[in-house]
């Protein structure tokens, strides 16, 4: 696969024998691997896939490339696999997810691996930041089945209904639109609660000029959609309408200087222009999107604090958001393709308000 090129390309410039892998995202970014409980050892000349025996007939299936080891034996470690490979191989260093890898693992490692064990958090992370074809293939599919989902939704909400059961007929219809039946946390809220940025879907049902805040995804072969939508239930409210604008200018002119080259933080001081000299500048969150593949935050992130540039290639989402307590907010979100000039969006639902 070409992912292993790159990681192989790393250790060489950093002169590394191997890199062990244990983050399941990065697993399957290297491997093309859907299932648990694996790990990788990926050396300069060889490929080796640690699993246990509820997956070696998957395995066989999935990364054929690989020499599979079941390192579940009695009395067996993980740490026990890794140090015989390492001797057997001759590797005197082995790069890890510093910032994944538990103590325990760690700890293991450290007694029983005689190679040196060097810190290298995130990097692959930040590999899979620019997508190939086929992954952004994959996203498309998946925003297209979360868009033909929220039009079923739309159906669904109104005046008695609970959260809990409009998100539950929500990730159904994600599955039965083509998505893979691993659907991870919706938001689903309501009323007052829209306040919430990453509020649970509770009992509440809804009531009549309710906002209902929908901020949803599902998995296509493993790559995410991200989107949110704001409805009213029944005839929006002055207020309502007042603040509904004002977060759809904000979405739409962070939207309007992304493309490559442009920094993250450009993006996110776009969001805050069309609230200046208004109330709402208070109610705001400082994370406006962030990129997305095989897990739904991805690098980079569209922040003030950071330093990166966006790049052809980049899938962002772009959610800024307007969120007063006691009362309720507004997210619209759209997940971005980023491109030479500007940038493609993957989510056909327009921006505007729909009333219920």
């Amino acid at each position: 696969m070409m992912n292993e090129t790159k990681i192989r390309a790393y250790l060489e410039k950093e002169k590394l024998d191997a890199f062990f892998i244990a983050k399941r995202v990065n697993v399957r970014f290297a491997s093309g691997w859907t299932g648990d409980d694996s790990f990788i050892l990926l050396t300069k000349e060889g490929l080796y896939f640690l699993t246990d025996p509820r997956y070696t007939e998957q395995a066989e299936q999935e990364v054929p490339d690989y020499e599979i080891i079941n390192w579940r034996l009695p009395g067996r470690t993980v740490g026990d696999t890794v140090a015989r490979l390492a001797d057997e191989h001759n590797l005197k260093s082995i790069a890890f997810e510093a910032d994944y890898l538990t103590y325990d693992m760690y700890d293991d490692f450290q007694q029983k691996v005689k190679a040196e064990l060097v810190l290298a958090g995130g990097v692959i992370d930040k590999m899979r930041a620019v997508k190939s074809p086929q992954e952004i293939a994959y996203m498309r599919n998946a925003c297209e089945i979360s868009c033909r989902a929220f039009n079923r939704i739309l159906k669904d909400i109104r005046v008695g209904m609970t959260e809990k059961e409009l998100a539950a007929k929500l990730s159904l219809y994600m599955v039965q639109e083509g998505a893979d039946t691993q659907p991870y946390g919706n938001i689903l809220i309501s009323g007052a609660r829209t306040s919430l940025l990453h509020g649970i879907p509770s009992e509440k049902a809804v009531e009549y000029g309710d906002f209902v805040l929908m901020d949803f995804g599902c998995q296509f072969n493993g790559y995410m959609s991200d989107m949110t939508r704001t409805v009213v239930v029944g005839k929006a409210t002055e207020k309502q309408r007042e603040v509904y604008e004002y977060e759809k200018r904000s979405l739409e002119a962070s939207e309007a200087v992304m493309k490559a080259g442009v920094p993250v933080r450009d993006v996110y001081r776009a969001s805050l222009e069309p609230l200046k000299d208004t109330e709402y500048i208070p109610y705001t969150y400082g994370n406006i999107g962030h990129s997305i593949g095989l897990f739904v935050h991805e690098l980079p992130y569209l922040a003030e604090q950071y330093d990166d540039v966006l790049v052809e290639g980049n899938v962002m989402t772009i959610e800024p958001g307007i969120y007063i307590p006691d009362w309720g907010g507004v997210r619209i979100e759209d997940q971005v393709l980023i491109t030479k000039d500007g940038y493609e969006n993957m989510i056909s639902i327009p921006h505007d308000l729909i009333e219920l």
